[in-house]
């Protein structure tokens, strides 16, 4: 907790009243005060005073005390007025009133947030999780999703209190800005929450920041994070769902980890493997002879679950024309889409050649 904005606070109330008033730490330390040169003196006679009170205000030599919420037996920090009378009394517990909320609200706002920071950033020991959220009272085995909402213009930046607005529990929920202009919800979810849960919450999200009808952001989601440690993982996972579905999900919004399959697979892949991969399928000839038509004619048969009467249909022709298109392929590529396991072949390697292209290597 810093003493700087207990001091703010302070010097606020020093215009209100004629009495010295300060806080101290839990070693008697002073570490605001309304007289500046008292900052730093320590009066650790008044410490076992302060706890025996147990919260309540308690006068010690010629000087009156509370202790500020905190979360123990021992306090970690008390306001304090100069004097014993009830005039003292009345302006060290308006100090309480005054400093308590400027430390619930510096907690909530960056201890609290900078905690969770940490955790996804990977910038806190396993150890130091439990610590901390002891300390700072944040539940550590609860499910939690984990949502990054990314811009689709770049310059712009995602408004953090339209997501906040929509989930106001900041005891449970954590929206917090991360890099260039991500931000990322926490959010706490009931047991058994399932894909399902997390996709509604995500277009909850994504629907609330269209502009005109329009998207202008794109969610990606982790899996649920059962604890405070897993949200690191979560978090990462949110990110390469945005990344692979920027290559093979262009048209969604919402992008979900537990549903990128073979494009996450893809993605992991070296670049290196992958154009090895694509010289071995296409030996006969590579993918780029095929023409526009022909790619189309591939792309509805797959969407038609290799099915020619009603891919056919779907394409207006003739059936025995598609058996035709189908022949040509296979006489081009080597590969009859009409064999189950070349049409995963052909649909795996349409993958990785696309792929590619968005790393910017022409195969």
């Amino acid at each position: 907790m810093s003493g700087r904005i207990f001091q703010n606070v302070v010097l606020q109330l020093k215009e209100n009243t004629d009495r010295t008033v300060g806080v101290i730490d839990g070693e008697g330390i002073v570490i605001a005060c309304s007289e500046l040169a008292m900052i730093g003196q320590r009066w650790a006679e008044h410490v076992p005073v302060i706890n025996a009170a147990g919260g309540a205000i308690v006068a010690s030599d010629g000087k009156t005390f509370k202790a500020l919420n905190g979360w123990g037996a021992q306090f970690d920090y008390a306001a304090f007025a100069f004097g014993d009378n009830e005039i003292s009394r009345t302006v060290c517990a308006m100090a309480t009133v005054a400093l308590n909320a400027a430390k619930a609200y510096y907690e909530e706002k960056h201890d609290r947030g900078s905690f969770i920071k940490d955790i996804i950033s990977d910038n806190i020991m396993l150890g130091d999780i439990y610590v901390r959220a002891k300390e700072l009272r944040v539940v550590a085995d609860v499910p939690r999703g984990v949502f990054v909402v990314r811009t689709l213009k770049k310059g712009e930046s995602v408004p953090t209190d339209v997501i906040q607005s929509l989930f106001p529990d900041r005891q449970n929920d954590f929206v917090l800005s991360i890099g260039e202009g991500d931000v990322v919800l926490i959010r706490q979810m009931p047991e058994g929450t399932g894909i399902k849960d997390l996709n509604k919450i995500a277009s909850t999200i994504e629907e609330a920041l269209r502009s005109g009808g329009e998207p202008t952001v794109v969610v990606g989601i982790g899996t649920v994070a059962t604890h405070l440690r897993d949200l690191a993982k979560s978090y990462k996972e949110a990110q390469i769902a945005i990344e692979v579905g920027k290559v093979f999900d262009t048209e969604k919004y919402v992008i979900n980890y537990e549903n990128l399959g073979i494009g996450r697979l893809i993605y992991q892949l070296p670049t290196t493997l992958c154009e090895m991969f694509l010289q071995e399928v296409f030996k006969k000839n590579p993918i780029d002879a095929l023409d526009k038509e022909t790619l189309f004619t591939i792309h509805k048969f797959f969407e038609n679950n290799l099915n020619v009467s009603e891919t056919a249909r779907k394409l207006f022709v003739h059936r025995n024309t598609l058996v035709y298109r189908l022949e040509k392929i296979k006489k081009l590529t080597g590969l009859d889409l009409r064999e189950f396991d070349d049409a995963i072949t052909f649909k795996v390697a349409l993958m990785v050649k696309k792929y590619l292209t968005s790393r910017g290597i022409d195969s």
